[in-house]
């Protein structure tokens, strides 16, 4: 097994007269990894916009709770099996070549699910856009650590992250009302025509590195010694990154994370609120919205934080444990009124934020030539969370049914609701457990003996 031998911060590449080139201006910077932020942001509204037409695609569809929980789920799916490849690709390939190819890619299936009356190709569009958007994350990463000073890393994960959440918060109460004054196919097809100028821009402006517009690179040596490798050789090391004890532990923990704000927030968080409070579809949104606004906010907190204390553990374990304890309370406190239900809400999806710190820990577990691949896995960790529980409760929802229907659709009960949600709850324990027998890295790159 792979042994960690050190700490120490990883010195910026040394190129040909690097000390002679001059940093590229900041406005480029962040042009450059802000075209890839807002890729990102149009990959995390895909997620959950579902949440806010769940009549509407029951209804065109004709489907019920488990069918809804797949067709959302095939999001998920296939970006879960392309985060290994894509953290791959990204080592060998580049992040504008990945870039360019999703968000064309994404706007393609997006035009698909807004056009067919076919429920077959409604998921196969809802496939594409996960194969496709399954490159943002990595992007944003990998640009972030070639444009950007090392000590940046995590505030930039963090800030990438609340890209993501402005996403989702747009699919919440402004795509409800756009949903209820034009309809949900004419915003897909809308959709669609915003994802395509992302991808045009990107082409037009987006470069992997400094270096290709003669400024000096922050890309770590062994990242740009690696560039010239083939991918089957980058393929083959991947399988060894399984060797580091954090990589595993975070793998399984970001899903306990993740999954339970994703899945309420972006599917059943709005039929939840019907059935408990007797919500109208857009205040239901707006709850949902308040979650991701928190989200939203403490991602680059948390990672700020992080940075600043020098320890990644605290900040990590403490949120897994909040977020749990918020879950538990929300679901099933007897007499909860609606204002403290959202109080509790709001800091649970604050405490969320603390799953941005697994990328970082991540990458500081493995050797830099595994940062592409490392990140991918981490993020498929993040994504196996909602890609079982949607449809997993979906199915619960489906079994607890009592056979009530309202205007042609099913009517789930509260308690069909609580029983589903048991699986969140699981899942939020076991994280807690997981990140506890984590190994602090300090907030420092590790120097590894892989004899």
């Amino acid at each position: 097994m792979a042994n960690r031998v050190s700490a120490a911060p990883v010195k910026p590449a040394a190129v040909p007269a690097e000390g002679r080139l001059p940093t590229a201006p900041a406005w480029l910077s962040w042009s450059i990894w802000g075209i890839a932020a807002l890729f990102y942001l149009t990959g995390f509204y895909q997620r959950v916009s579902p949440a806010v037409m769940t009549t509407e695609l029951m209804r065109d569809f004709h489907i019920g709770a488990k069918e809804l929980g797949n067709l959302s789920g095939f999001y998920f799916y296939f970006y879960v099996v392309m985060q290994i490849p894509v953290g791959v690709l990204i080592d060998s390939w580049g992040a504008r070549k990945l870039l360019v190819t999703g968000s064309f890619a994404a706007a393609a299936g997006t035009f698909l699910v807004g056009a067919t009356t076919s429920f077959a190709l409604a998921c196969t569009g809802r496939a594409v856009i996960g194969i496709s958007t399954a490159v943002a994350w990595l992007v944003v990463l990998r640009l972030a650590t070639q444009w950007f000073r090392p000590e940046r890393f995590a505030m930039l994960t963090g800030l990438g992250l609340c890209f993501g959440n402005l996403g989702a918060l747009v699919a919440q109460v402004p795509l409800r009302l756009l949903i209820e004054n034009f309809g949900w196919r004419t915003v897909m097809m809308a959709s669609a025509g915003v994802i395509l100028a992302v991808a045009l821009l990107a082409w037009l402006l987006v470069r992997n590195d400094p270096a290709e517009r003669g400024f000096r690179s922050y890309a770590p040596a062994e990242l740009q010694a690696q560039k010239h490798e083939q991918f089957l050789t980058l393929l083959k090391g991947f399988k060894r990154i399984f060797g580091y004890r954090n990589t595993w532990l975070i793998f399984f923990a970001q899903g306990g994370l993740v999954g339970p704000i994703m899945t309420f927030t972006g599917l059943w968080g709005a039929p939840f609120l019907r059935a408990r409070f007797g919500l109208p579809a857009t205040t239901a949104a707006a709850v949902c919205s308040v979650m991701i606004i928190c989200w939203a906010v403490a991602s680059p907190i948390c990672g700020h934080l992080s940075d600043r204390i020098g320890r990644r553990k605290p900040i990590y374990v403490g949120g897994a444990v909040t977020a749990a304890a918020g879950w538990l309370a929300m679901f099933y406190a007897g007499g909860l009124g609606l204002p403290a239900f959202i109080a509790i809400a709001a800091l649970t999806s604050l405490a969320t934020g603390a799953v941005i710190i697994g990328f970082a820990l991540g990458k500081e577990s493995v050797p830099v030539k595994f940062s592409g691949a490392i990140t991918g896995l981490i993020n498929s960790g993040n994504m196996i969370g909602p890609m079982l529980l949607q449809p997993g409760i979906g199915w619960i929802l489906d079994q607890k049914w009592s056979g009530q229907m309202l205007n042609g659709l099913r009517v789930y009960g509260l308690d069909a609701f609580e029983t589903g949600f048991l699986l969140s709850i699981g899942w939020s324990l076991v994280t807690v457990l997981l990140l506890s027998l984590t190994t602090e890295t300090r907030c420092q790159q590790g120097v590894y003996n892989e004899a």
